[in-house]
């Protein structure tokens, strides 16, 4: 879901640029000075837009509310919507999952947060999840399916954006309250989206850095993992605009579909067709080990990179000293979503769009994401450290 942004040029003028702590380090920029310029615009994907472009850029500085601690609860530029007629006290509810995938470690660490968190709720009697596998068809029909199932609540992760947002508003023209986080849909119909600040913020934040490293002119492949998916053409977007800005040289752009062997044959044909790479800049990190691992094989520094939290590749990152960032798309979201499900039952107000802070890990700050007796693919920005049944739920010792 897109919310209709406003002019924020005043705001960016008069804003303070103090960014919060969130329980994680604060966000970042590689040129704190200077936000990319929205001017250059070519080959911008269809699910670009302006004003969420400019939001992001202001949002990423703003402190958000709440305490620092529970960042799963923060929010940024909050506006609250009533839910009192969706109330249902003094009864136990049935709140439903239509979920996009588990087809990767990032969702998979999601879930079993999600799980820990609705056992936290008393007032939840049934959590019924299903899974699309990745097939808009299947998630279309699922999300029918639950509306005869007599769901207090529906939470939606999308597989696709335009896909799911006709069979979205179908439910919620049923008059079953949905709350969407993760993968947005292009309707406002949902009672709450609930989300980091976007990939525009993300990708400006892994581009600046990579721009910074690279140099002008410098060869950058860009690695993605899937079209169509909003998120995810945000990163690129907005990664676009500050590589035109700066002048990089982009050489390739190349899905791989998080498969990392396939990631890893691209970048071997990349490093046979240029002999050498100045930076690689991901929009998601499932691959950046992938990455690391063809240029030490082949007896290359490895260049300037880009990654997430995902544990693997944090410990290659402060074992080999690499040169590297890592925006987030905090798995914490997966709690709040549960979360806005139970407010809105409960008849409390949440905000139509909760967006929650996005940390960026740095150098100075990765040590904060190691979490020792954890697996290589599991993504410490879940907020799970404290529930009932970590580590070894999470697959931790």
């Amino acid at each position: 879901m897109r919310k209709r942004g406003t002019a924020v040029a005043a705001v960016l003028a008069a804003m303070s640029l103090a960014v919060a702590a969130c329980g994680s380090p604060p966000i970042i920029s590689a040129r704190p000075s200077a936000s990319p310029s929205p001017t250059a615009r070519s080959g911008q994907s269809k699910y670009f837009s302006q004003a969420d472009f400019d939001r992001q850029m202001v949002q990423r500085r703003i402190a958000p509310q709440g305490d620092p601690s529970t960042p799963w609860l923060q929010t940024i530029q909050p506006s609250f919507v009533d839910t009192s007629k969706y109330a249902k006290p003094g009864v136990k509810w049935h709140i439903c999952f239509s979920n996009a995938s588990l087809g990767n470690p990032w969702r998979q660490t999601g879930l079993t947060t999600m799980k820990a968190e609705a056992k936290l709720h008393p007032q939840i009697g049934e959590f019924t999840i299903v899974d699309a596998e990745g097939k808009d068809d299947k998630q279309i029909a699922d999300l029918a399916n639950l509306q005869a199932k007599k769901c207090d609540a529906i939470i939606v992760s999308a597989n696709t954006t335009n896909a799911l947002t006709p069979a979205v508003e179908k439910v919620c023209q049923s008059g079953i309250p949905v709350i969407v986080f993760d993968r947005g849909v292009t309707t406002d119909c949902p009672v709450s989206f609930v989300h980091p600040i976007g990939g525009y913020a993300f990708g400006a934040a892994s581009a600046e850095f990579i721009a910074l490293k690279a140099g002008k002119g410098g060869k950058v492949l860009a690695m993605r993992l899937l079209p169509d998916v909003d998120v995810l053409e945000g990163r690129w977007d907005a990664a676009k605009i500050v590589f035109e800005q700066e002048g990089i040289n982009v050489v390739g752009v190349e899905f791989n579909n998080a498969d990392p062997a396939k990631a890893k044959a691209i970048v071997g044909d990349y490093l046979q067709r240029y002999g050498d790479l100045d930076a690689v800049w991901l929009d998601a990190g499932f691959a950046s080990v992938a990455v690391a691992e063809v240029f030490k094989a082949a007896g290359k520094r490895v260049p300037p990179l880009t990654a997430e939290d995902q544990q693997d590749f944090l410990a290659l990152w402060q074992k080999e000293k690499l040169t590297a960032i890592a925006p987030t798309y905090p798995v914490y979201q997966w709690r709040t979503a549960v979360i806005a499900a139970t407010w809105i039952l409960s008849g409390k107000q949440v905000p139509k769009e909760w967006v929650l802070p996005q940390p960026v890990i740095t150098e100075d700050t990765l040590s904060r994401y190691l979490t020792p007796g954890m697996p290589p693919l599991f993504f410490s920005t879940c907020g799970c450290q404290k529930m009932p049944g970590f580590p070894k739920d999470w697959g931790g010792r």
